[in-house]
Formats: structure tokens, sequence, C-alpha cells
């Protein structure tokens, strides 16, 4: 039997698709700007201002910043292979502890969760965190201090204990334990493939983390080859502010570096895999950050 829709019912869809169409073209507008801004010629940029269609189409600013490609192209390399390590490590080493915690049957799990509560209100400040990783633990100029720094999470890792804890029942757990299946066991193949959406939700934040990252950077490397992406590409935009400020006007004038529309490229270069990547994980992405939201 077909239900017939009301009055009311239309008017809501109207509605909801509107007010939807709305905020995806909001959403959408400053990446349209960007890329436009990108390829559009830097003295229009400056007088005229930004536009959704490109003005005076040109490549300037992307040949710009692809004048030297080997130190882009390695600066990738070091964020993409931080990236995927650091966030695959992390995952991992924030799952175990989740678990832990999310144990009943852990004896001092309330004492564990509070020192990790603790370190989200009170730090022991920039020094002692400098010297710790590039005196003690000698990590100075090593691609190491750009990955370990990010590892734990305290959010992540109550995020991922609450996800645990509501959805890997402790009759699974009790049953594992009956047949003689240990923790890294139990870990590995039972809890694991029962948390997927977490294990994508919080790997998407700390890709995000790894990759946007250019603080670490700029505290322990010196060598331009191990830059990350961030970092460099901030480097190069503060070599043109610095080169505009130069009191040559003749070699202002034969250079004429694009900087307006080299910052729009470089957030292009900067945005498009995350944008190209987030697809695949947004049914995995929904779901997670409405952990917790039902419980029953």
């Amino acid at each position: 039997m077909k239900v017939k829709k009301s009055r009311d019912w239309y008017i809501f869809q109207a509605i909801s698709i509107t007010v939807l169409t709305l905020g995806a073209l909001i959403a959408v507008f400053p990446f349209v700007v960007i890329i436009s801004g990108s390829l559009s010629d830097n003295e229009l940029i400056a007088r005229t201002g930004y536009s959704i269609l490109p003005k005076g189409l040109t490549t300037a600013a992307y040949r710009t910043i692809l004048r030297i490609p080997q130190s882009l192209l390695t600066a990738y390399r070091v964020t993409i292979v931080n990236t995927v390590c650091g966030s695959l490590i992390g995952l991992l080493c924030m799952s175990m502890a989740g678990y832990a915690l999310s144990r009943k049957d852990f004896r001092h799990r309330n004492v564990i969760s509070f020192l990790i509560y603790f370190t989200t209100i009170f730090g022991g400040g920039l020094v002692p965190w400098y010297i710790m990783i590039a005196n003690t633990l000698s990590l100075k100029d090593n691609l190491l201090a750009l990955c370990l720094p990010l590892l734990m999470n305290p959010f992540m890792i109550f995020l991922m204990r609450t996800f645990i804890a509501n959805n890997v029942p402790d009759s699974i757990i009790d049953s594992c334990r009956v047949d003689g299946a240990g923790e890294f066991t139990i870990f590995f193949r039972i809890v694991l493939p029962l948390i997927p959406s977490a294990l994508a939700t919080i790997g998407l934040f700390l890709g995000l983390m790894y990759w946007n990252d250019w603080y670490m950077s700029s505290m322990f490397i010196s060598s331009p080859a191990k830059f990350e992406l961030q970092f460099y590409l901030y480097n190069m935009l503060s070599g043109f502010e610095a080169f505009k400020q130069m009191n040559s006007a003749a070699i202002a004038e034969s250079v004429a570096v694009p900087s307006e529309t080299v910052k729009l490229a470089m957030a292009v270069f900067v945005t498009g895999p995350i944008i190209l990547l987030y697809p695949f994980v947004q049914k995995y992405f929904i779901a997670g950050i409405t952990i917790g939201a039902v419980k029953g």
C-alpha cells in the first residue's frame, strides 16, 4: 500500500534540500576561489581581487613553485612517508591503549586514564619538551622528531576507548579467553576487525595532523632535504616576501614574483591529496564521529 505524503512532508523536503545545497555551495566556494586565483594573473588579482573564474589565465604561480621540482618532490616524499608511518604506528599505539583502558578487569585503568587526561590540562612547557626531544633522545635533525611527538593524543585515546567499550561486548572477550586466546590474539584477531569506523576516523584525524604539521620541522629540522611539505612551502613564501621588500626595484621588476597567486597555488598543492583521499574514508568517518551518541 502506497502511503500518500502530506504537504508538510514536501515542504520539509524542499527546505532540507535548499539548506543542504546552500551549505554545500558555501563549503565548495573557497576551493573554487583558490583554484581560480592560482590560475589568475598576479597583477589582476592585486588590483581587482579574487573571483570565481580565472582572470588572465596563466600557470605562472605553478611554474614558480615547480622552478625547483626536485626539492618539492623531496618535501612531498618526506611528508607522505611521515604521514603514512606516523598514522599507522599511532593507530596501533592508541588502539592498544584504548583497548587496555576499556577493559573493566584492568586494575589500574582509572589511574592511567587520569594521568593521560592530566596532560591535557597541564604540560611540562616548551623548553623541557624541546630538551627531551633534541638532547635526551638525540633527535635533532632526525626524521623521527617529526613522527614521535604526535604518536599519542589523549583525545584520540579516549575516543578509541569509548568506541571499543561500546562496540566490543565483554562476552566476546571472555569467550576468547575461555578458548585459550591471549591478549594480543584477542586484540589483533577480534577487536581490530570490529572497529573499522574508529580506525578510519582516528586515522583521518591523525593523518591530517601529520600532513598539516610544519611546527616539528621548524623546531628540530635544519637540513632542507628533510623539510616537510608545509614547512618547505612556508620557507618559499617567506623568501618571496623578503624578496619583495628588497630595495632594488630593478631586480624586482625583472623577476616579477607572483606572490599572491603563489599562495593560492601552495594551498592547492597542500590540500589536493587530502581532498582526493577523503571520499574513500567518508562513510567510516561519519560513523566514527557518532561514537557514543547512542548506547543501548
